[in-house]
Order: structure tokens, then C-alpha cells, then sequence
């Protein structure tokens, strides 16, 4: 895949900078992005209008002149790197062998982004390069706009996202409930740990891992980004979130359902109803050159139809619908857009979350999320799961 990169050299020429600047390994998804090269360990890349990379060790050297997005590749020892060190120190050192690389490409100034190392970036303003903060995240930005081939990636993630959550769904269906109302499966205590642990497993089948996901149930569900643990329960509400990454690709999925083993009472019914309604209503607010403002309404209205709390209504509310309605994916599982009141623009392209929910830990929570990307007419939902809340049969 070839970035289009126009708006980084607009930047570059608003900035009134030679080059843009980026140290980092390749879990920084703007590295990966511009330098389309996977190291474990930073790198330098350098944009001019074209890529430039530079490795201080030559551990990634020969693979980075066959793999990378560059027009050069270059080591260390290109501008005497050991002699350097042991002149200067590491520090100083290496800061000398960044700016002859920098100079040798004709660069005396450069903007890098907002999280950029301050040892870099004093070193290198050391050795009279000018160095500038990228206040406005441009290759962050350019990455929120996708390719057809990048909503491919997304997509084949989504794919195995829905197989993952499939294998979720069957052990909360198929469990047991004891006389306290525990789930069991196959003569054990069926636990969030478990149900997670079928989760991975299920995505490395299909080519994706994960670092963290969510089986969150009871009082755990009542806070968004709690983890989950231990014992699941009848009649209590269960959010499973999976935002696994493809292996190959790099591009990320992201998906919300929430179950009830049983009966649950008559608020999370009522609840899981609202939630199912603002997820659909935020659906169809999304079209290009639509403001995330109108799309979180969307959700929010319905919310606040029903009497219940919300950021919008009420920022410190601390129960109700209490995030944003959604969120970009791509290279990471949050990025740009966001889907809140940020009064970003909607366009062709952008691949976002839409994931309402409601909290409180007298009831626990209840979070759906879909998977959307923006087309030229509308959107097209990338998500093919079913809502469903009651699971079993007590």
C-alpha cells in the first residue's frame, strides 16, 4: 500500500520545515505507516517528499532495503558512528550521527509529532537543527482517511472479531447455573479468565492477536474499561469487548455485545433496548461532511429521551452513557476520528465505532458496538453479529 502523503507535504510547507521526523519502533502506528517497515526497535524516519531511513545498529539493515517504504536506507557506521561515541558519549554521540544524516539530506529544520523523544529532540537542536512540534498530529491524520485496501484489512479483522465473539456467545449459552446463580461449563466454574482464554485462542485461529480484551459482568460492567474478572453470574449483565489485531496486516476490529445469562431484571432489559436504539440512531446520522456532534446526538437523544444521564447533558455525571460514542480504527484500535462532541467531519474513508452504553453499578452495564466505515453515498456497516441479550435457560 502506497500512503497518499499530499497533506504531510502541505504541512511540510506550512511549516516552512525541510523534513518531518519520526524515532520510534514500529508499535508506533505512524511509524509503521510512513516507513512501512516492522522493527521491534526505534528507527529513524525521514520524510522530504520521500523516505528516508537510518538505523544506528545494522541489525535491521539488510531487511529494511528489501522491506521498507524508503528510498534510502542507511546505518550508523554511513556517518561514523563509533568513532562519535566514543568521542562524545552515547547521548552526544548519537545526536551528531542524526544530524549528519539530517544534513546529508539537505535538512536543517524538521517537524515531528506531538509525542516525539525530548533526548532526540534536544540532541539533534544541539547540532542547529530547527525542531518543531506537529501540534496537529499530520500523519495521524492522514492514517483516519482509508484506503479500500486498508477497510479490506479492517474488514478480514472483523471477520475473525465475529468468530471470537461467536465462541464467547457459545460457552455463556451453553453453561450451567448453580442454586447461587454461578455459571458452570463443563464441570467448572465458568469465569471471565475463561471465556477470555477461548477468546484468544479463537483469534490466533484466524491470524489475530490480542493484548487485552473485556468479560466484564455484574458491577465490573459497570465501568467501561474494566478488564473483568472471575465468576460469571445468571441474571447479570455480561459485556464482552474484542478489539483484536490482524497479524499480518496490522489493522485492528473492534466489537461490543453484551449477554444475559437468564432472565435479567426489567431496567437492563429496558436498558439494552435504549442502547440497541441510540447504536441504530447513530448509525444512520453517519454520511461524509457530517460533524461527530450530530452523530453522538444521535445516541444521546435517545438517551436523554428516556430520562437517563449523559456527558452531554451532564459532564460530570458519573452513571448514564458516560463516553463518547465512538472512535476511529485502524492501525490503533483508537484513533481519529473521535466520535463525541469534537466537531470533527465525517468522511469517505473513515472507519469508526459506534458503541453507546449505559453504567451503574446497581444494575452493572450494557455496551453494543458496531464497526462503520464512511462511504461516498453513507456507510456501510463492516459488523455482522447479531443483538442479542438473553442467553440460556434457567
Amino acid at each position: 500500500m502506497e500512503p497518499d502523503l499530499t497533506e504531510l507535504d502541505a504541512h511540510l510547507d506550512s511549516a516552512g520545515v525541510d523534513g518531518y521526523l519520526l524515532d520510534a519502533d514500529s508499535e508506533d502506528a505512524d511509524q509503521y505507516y510512513l516507513s512501512g517497515f516492522d522493527a521491534p526497535d526505534p528507527f529513524i524516519t525521514l520524510y522530504t517528499g520521500s523516505v528516508h531511513l537510518l538505523f544506528t545498529r545494522s541489525l535491521e539493515y539488510g531487511r529494511a532495503k528489501t522491506e521498507a517504504r524508503a528510498e534510502t536506507v542507511e546505518r550508523g557506521s554511513d556517518f561514523d558512528y563509533q568513532r562519535k561515541v566514543e568521542e562524545y558519549g552515547i547521548a552526544e554521540g548519537r545526536s551528531r550521527v542524526l544530524a549528519a544524516f539530517l544534513e546529508s539530506h539537505g535538512v536543517d529544520s524538521v517537524s515531528a509529532p506531538p509525542r516525539f523523544p525530548l533526548q532526540t529532540a534536544d540532541g539533534i537542536r544541539e547540532q542547529g537543527i530547527e525542531v518543531t512540534a506537529d501540534t496537529d498530529a499530520t500523519i495521524t491524520e492522514v492514517r483516519a482517511t482509508k484506503t479500500a485496501e486498508e477497510v479490506e484489512h479492517i474488514r478480514e479483522a472483523q471477520r475473525a472479531n465475529e468468530a471470537a465473539m461467536a465462541r464467547a456467545e457459545e460457552l455463556i449459552d451453553t453453561a450451567d447455573a448453580d442454586t447461587d446463580g454461578t455459571l458452570h461449563h463443563d464441570g467448572e466454574v465458568l469465569t471471565s479468565e475463561r471465556v477470555k482464554e477461548e477468546i484468544e485462542v479463537t483469534l490466533l485461529r484466524h491470524g489475530c492477536a490480542l493484548d487485552e480484551t473485556i468479560v466484564a459482568c455484574g458491577t465490573d460492567a459497570a465501568e467501561p474499561h474494566d478488564r473483568g474478572s472471575g465468576p460469571l453470574t445468571a441474571g447479570d449483565p455480561v459485556i464482552v469487548d474484542i478489539f483484536p489485531r490482524n497479524k499480518s496486516s496490522r489493522y485492528h476490529a473492534d466489537m461490543t455485545r453484551t449477554f444475559c445469562y437468564g432472565e435479567p431484571s426489567e431496567t437492563l432489559e429496558t436498558w439494552y433496548e435504549l442502547t440497541n436504539e441510540a447504536r441504530r440512531a447513530a448509525i444512520e446520522a453517519i454520511e461524509p461532511g457530517v460533524e461527530t456532534n450530530t452523530v453522538h446526538g444521535a445516541a444521546c437523544d435517545v438517551y436523554e429521551s428516556a430520562g437517563l444521564p449523559t456527558l452531554r447533558e451532564n459532564p460530570t455525571t458519573e452513571t448514564g452513557f458516560t463516553h463518547s460514542t465512538g472512535h476511529g480504527v485502524g492501525l490503533d484500535v483508537h484513533e481519529h476520528p473521535s466520535v463525541a462532541n469534537s466537531g470533527e467531519t465525517l468522511e469517505p474513508g473513515h472507519v469508526i465505532t459506534i458503541e453507546p452504553g449505559l453504567y451503574d453499578p446497581d444494575v452493572g452495564g450494557v455496551r453494543i458496538e458496531d464497526l462503520v466505515v464512511v462511504t461516498e453515498n453513507g456507510y456501510e456497516n463492516l459488523t455482522d453479529y447479531e443483538t442479542e441479550l438473553i442467553l440460556g435457560d434457567l
